[in-house]
């Protein structure tokens, strides 16, 4: 030892230099092989005590986010690290060291006046001469390196430049260290916050496939459990009638949960969180003490720690939110806060379903209300749009009443005018249909090489200029009513066609192969008489038959004057409001005027003209151009070409048996409307030799 203190007091010689060469080697492989500061620490005073004297090492890093110095002492007699107080870095000689980046050395630390304090710290643990020197890396400051020694020492410029070497080795080694328990620290982060999101993501998915809340809370217990083990959950809604927590679902281990549903939370640790709209723990004390009376169940079953949360969705609150375990004071602040986030989403989730539920009952409520007031206008005013109580409409509109309930296609027969349309709108809202679609379409208004593909609808390319495939009538249609006016219209070649969808209930679009399958009730309508176009062979008699299954007459409007007035009120009040009108004072010898005229036109006519009378009439009186009436008197017989009595009679009943489509007898027949028996007309017919066009 003597030789080797000789040697390292020597300022020159091959000794100190070799073996400081080695413990430079030493100590690099040393840092190489090893990331734990303490054990790099124990090697590098045992490399070092050869050719450096030193007592004490010290590590002093820097916290520059706080401004000061942590320090960590190694003692060369003994194998434990001691930990020394943390000081600020301006007014100590470490700080020094660090922000002047230059080494010190104190030969006496009584005799040095600066850092007074640090110096009296050093000469307690026996320190009577030290060198510090920086440690610093190309990308930061890490701090200081200190030797320290009980006996005077003279650090020599040579020693202090070896020891600026193992300085150098020191601040990499440590600097690595730093940064592999910092990345370490960050990846326990990392993992930490993916446990965490990991958790809200499987709650997330139980509460979008959980529509029930016993089915969510069980969902969260389970995916929470991996994260903080405990006993049970239960979750609680303020029941606002009532003022208190009611249990609405429990997610319990050793105990069957659905028993606690239904309780209710009175004075309880989960309704003093609901109070207080904040996060509480609650021990075993609490749950003893002052809930000794609420919480029973949960001392039965072993809870000794609880967290209650609750659920606040904006200024509203919906209830709360309980985790229990078994273990006391089992929730730690990282756990509750995970806790808190898993209640925010749940605490979505129940307002949501409050809210659906409240919509759910609105609606309900909304509907039975819209049921009950339509049943009330049903009452009162059964065929909405359909205004008289003329016998003749009356037989009509019954008959539509017994039609309706089945899927029996129905002809509606009258003029043009009489409002045939009405009659199969009313049939539909009086079926089982008329929550679906209810489809019309004018055979007369399309081009007969149009209205197949209105009809059945055609695939792209089917003919020239479709560019793209088309859904047909039928098929918009499909569970409702498809209304055909003026039937007799469609071309011959057409009608195949639309027998098979009657009787099959099946098509295929224009250009297509695959069959379609649609359920579609039909109402047709004309104004022709479909009868005598078959005998002409410009109907077929096959569709004829399917599509007067149950025939339906409209009357025209001359065979029913006692209407006029209550048609007259209606199209008054129907057109009031849109044309800013306040009618209220119709004149009886106007009302006497409309009942005298024929209506070649029927309902749409006299509508028309109570449209112009609106618009002519600026105060409450209804103003109706009569002389228009006048005007459009109905051409007298002689004008149809009868020059004689007999051609004028004959031509009167032929017009009237085509009206009543052929048939004599019976209130509505061709007998009663000429105003004679059944016999004396037939008697007539055979004299004016007019013969039916058809077998009856």
């Amino acid at each position: 030892m003597e030789t080797a203190a000789a040697a390292r007091d020597a300022s020159t010689g091959s000794l100190p230099l070799v073996e400081r060469f080695q413990a430079l080697v030493a100590v690099a492989e040393s840092i190489t092989s090893c990331r734990d500061p303490e054990e790099l620490f124990r090697g590098l005073a045992r490399h070092l005590q050869r050719v450096v004297r030193f007592d004490r090492l010290g590590l002093v890093l820097l916290q520059p986010e706080r401004g000061v110095t942590s320090a960590r002492v190694l003692e060369t007699t003994g194998t434990g690290f001691t930990t020394l107080p943390e000081h600020p870095v301006a007014g100590n000689h470490s700080g020094w060291v660090i922000e002047t980046q230059q080494p010190l050395i104190v030969p006496d630390t009584a005799a040095e006046t600066r850092w007074h304090p640090a110096m009296a710290e050093l000469q307690q643990h026996g320190i009577v001469s030290f060198c510090s020197l920086p440690l610093t890396t190309a990308r930061r400051r890490i701090g200081a390196l200190g030797f320290g020694s009980r006996d005077p020492v003279t650090y020599t410029a040579a020693d202090v430049d070896f020891l600026g070497e193992v300085a150098k080795l020191v601040a990499v080694a440590v600097d690595n260290a730093l940064n592999f328990d910092g990345a370490q620290a960050t990846q326990r982060q990392l993992s930490t916050e993916r446990d965490h999101l990991r958790l809200l993501l499987e709650v997330t998915n139980a509460m979008v496939s959980n529509l029930d809340l016993p089915g969510l809370v069980d969902a969260i217990s389970s995916s929470l459990e991996r994260a903080i083990p405990h006993e049970f959950i239960a979750l609680a809604l303020y029941d606002k009638d009532s003022g208190e927590l009611v249990v609405h679902a429990v997610a319990a281990k050793s105990s069957d949960g659905r028993r606690y549903v239904g309780k209710r939370f009175t004075g309880s640790a989960a309704g003093e969180a609901f109070t207080a709209r904040r996060t509480l723990l609650f021990g075993e004390d609490d749950l003893t003490g002052r809930f000794a009376d609420t919480a029973a169940a949960m001392r039965e079953a072993g809870i000794r720690s609880v967290c209650a949360v609750p659920l606040v969705v904006g200024d509203r609150g919906l209830g709360t939110l309980t985790v229990g375990d078994l273990q006391p004071d089992a929730f730690t602040p990282a756990s509750v806060a995970m806790i808190e986030e898993v209640a925010r989403q749940v605490a979505m989730a129940v307002a949501n379903a409050l809210a659906f539920r409240e919509i759910a009952q609105l609606t309900e409520k909304l509907t039975e209300e819209r049921l009950y007031l339509e049943s009330e206008i049903r009452a009162e005013h059964p065929f909405g749009e359909i205004a008289g109580e003329s016998r003749l409409l009356r037989d009509a509109l019954q008959q539509v009443e017994t039609v309706a309930p089945t899927d029996a296609t129905v002809l509606v027969l009258g003029e043009t005018g009489t409002g045939k349309e009405l009659i199969a709108r009313a049939i539909h809202d009086r079926s089982g249909r008329r929550e679906r679609t209810f489809v019309k379409i004018n055979c007369a208004a399309i081009p007969s090489g149009l209205l197949e593909s209105e009809l059945f609808g055609h695939e792209r390319g089917a003919f020239t200029g479709a560019i793209a495939q088309k859904i047909g009538r039928f098929e918009v249609a499909h569970g409702g009513t498809l209304f055909l006016d003026e039937v007799g219209e469609i071309p011959l070649e057409l009608q195949p066609k639309l027998l098979r969808v009657l009787q099959e209930q099946e098509f295929e679009r224009v250009g297509g192969t695959r069959t379609i399958k649609v359920d579609v009730r039909l109402v047709a309508a004309t104004n022709r008489d479909l009868a005598r176009l078959v005998e002409e062979q410009r109907f077929r008699d096959d569709l004829y038959y399917r599509l007067n299954v149950f025939p339906i007459h409209v009357p025209p409007l001359r065979e029913r004057p006692d209407d006029i007035p209550a048609l007259v009120r209606f199209f008054v009040q129907r057109l009031a409001r849109p044309m800013n009108r306040h009618v209220e004072v119709i004149p009886s010898e106007t009302l006497e005027a409309l009942r005298r005229y024929a209506w070649p036109g029927n309902v749409r006519e006299l509508a028309n003209l109570i449209e112009r009378a609106m618009i002519l009439s600026k105060g409450r009186t209804l103003e109706v151009p009569l002389a228009e009436l006048r005007r459009r008197r109905p051409r007298a017989d002689h004008e149809d070409g009868a020059s004689t009595l007999e051609a004028v009679e004959r031509m009167h009943i032929l017009r009237v048996l085509g009206e009543t489509n052929w048939t004599l007898g019976g209130p509505r027949g061709a007998a009663a409307r000429l105003g004679m028996k059944r016999t004396t007309l037939q008697s007539l017919m055979r004299r004016l030799g007019i013969t039916r066009p058809r077998a009856a």
